[in-house]
């Protein structure tokens, strides 16, 4: 019985060789034409800094329908300009043009002097200062905070430690329950060694944390996407979406050691936000004290953030009013996708605009405030 053998087709190869020559010339020369990647285009203005933080507000569109401003927390480790990607799908032009007033944290980049930076400096200090400036800035008592990934983990715990200042609470992709082992993330997290990596770095590099997200989905990040890039090379618009999406996928700021030692233990390893012994600073974290309503939103096929970790906290908070959003898509597509500016974007304005009533005052002011935290902590 003779073996098989691999029969190659020599004129089918060349011809493949010759398309893929001509794809690749043709990408060179559209990238050649491309002098900026323009992201975050929506018009705002600086109104708070507080060391490297800034507080943006951004400048509105539309008749603002929703009377309490909406502060927009966003996680650490990425920028918060994929909200507002590119202008034909931005969740923030989006949420303008439905009716309302946006406010968003810049939390930069650190550098080696904010080392030391905690978890109690982030949330009791430099998300509070910006509550309190929104409030005192506009007249109203309460605001409204909308939380995404890890930011929406802030916001949760922000929640509870000061509930009197939250009139609604949103929380998008947000990583609750860390015990499940829906994603690689959780299963990673709970093996590394953070004393080790915080004392080393300092500071956590970016491409130390990007590199971990890219290994996620190796095939999908880091090989098949730049093959699929060849096919749409005549098109400048698709080129440029596709590079806006690289430039945030690789503009990942570093995370100060103390705070990343701390999320790890306490969150990833410990679990202490769930188990009810979560404190940060001086100040315990009780998920019952809650009581504002709450739109929980998850993504279906999130891999980053597993339906699993979102759901659970609309068991344990205090809210009588209470829904979880079931978002068909993944992680990237709550912010970017076309479903997202068609369904999840109105869904999140009705439901805030239908609990804002309130009695308050307009806005005053228009000037940026600048602080430094004294109590910031140093060793």
């Amino acid at each position: 019985m003779n073996a098989p053998f691999l029969t190659l087709d020599a004129k089918g190869i060349i011809s493949e060789a010759g398309n893929f020559t001509s794809k690749f010339i043709k990408t060179m020369e559209t990238l050649s034409e491309i002098e900026e990647i323009d992201v975050g285009t929506a018009p705002k203005e600086l109104v708070f800094r507080e060391d490297k933080i800034k507080l943006y507000h951004y400048i509105p569109t539309a008749e603002i329908k929703c009377s309490v401003p909406v502060l927009i927390t966003y996680a650490l480790v990425n920028r918060y300009y994929m909200l507002d990607l590119q202008p034909d799908r931005s969740l923030i032009r989006n949420l303008q043009q439905l009716g309302l007033d946006l406010y968003i944290i810049d939390w930069d980049y650190p550098t080696k002097v904010d080392m030391y930076l905690s978890l109690d400096d982030y949330i009791n200090g430099y998300l509070n200062d910006c509550v309190d400036f929104i409030r005192e800035s506009t007249g109203h008592r309460k605001v409204n905070l909308m939380g995404i990934c890890q930011g929406g983990t802030f916001s949760t715990v922000y929640s509870a430690i000061y509930p009197g200042k939250i009139k609604n609470l949103v929380t998008l992709v947000t990583p609750i329950d860390f015990a499940g082992n829906g994603g690689l993330l959780n299963l990673w997290a709970r093996y590394f060694n953070a004393d080790t990596l915080a004392d080393t770095f300092k500071v956590i590099p970016g491409d130390f944390l990007n590199n971990g997200f890219l290994m996620m989905m190796p095939f999908t990040l880091n090989i098949s996407k730049y093959k699929e890039m060849l096919e749409f090379t005549d098109s400048r618009e698709k080129m440029m979406n596709f590079l806006r999406m690289e430039k945030w996928i690789f503009d990942s700021p570093g995370q100060t050691g103390e705070c990343y030692r701390q999320f790890m233990k306490d969150f990833y390893q410990e679990n202490k936000l769930i188990k009810g012994t979560l404190k940060i600073g001086d100040r315990k974290v009780d998920l019952k004290n809650i009581t504002m309503p709450l739109l929980n939103v998850y993504a279906k096929a999130d891999h980053l953030v597993p339906p699993n970790s979102t759901k659970p906290l609309n068991e344990l908070v205090g809210s009588k009013d209470k829904e979880l959003y079931e978002f068909n898509g993944g992680h990237i597509g709550v912010f970017v996708g076309s479903r997202s500016q068609k369904e999840l974007a109105p869904a999140i304005a009705q439901w805030l605009i239908k609990r804002a009533h309130e009695n308050a005052t307009e806005r005053a002011g228009g000037k940026t405030v600048e602080k430094k935290r004294a109590g910031r902590r140093k060793k």
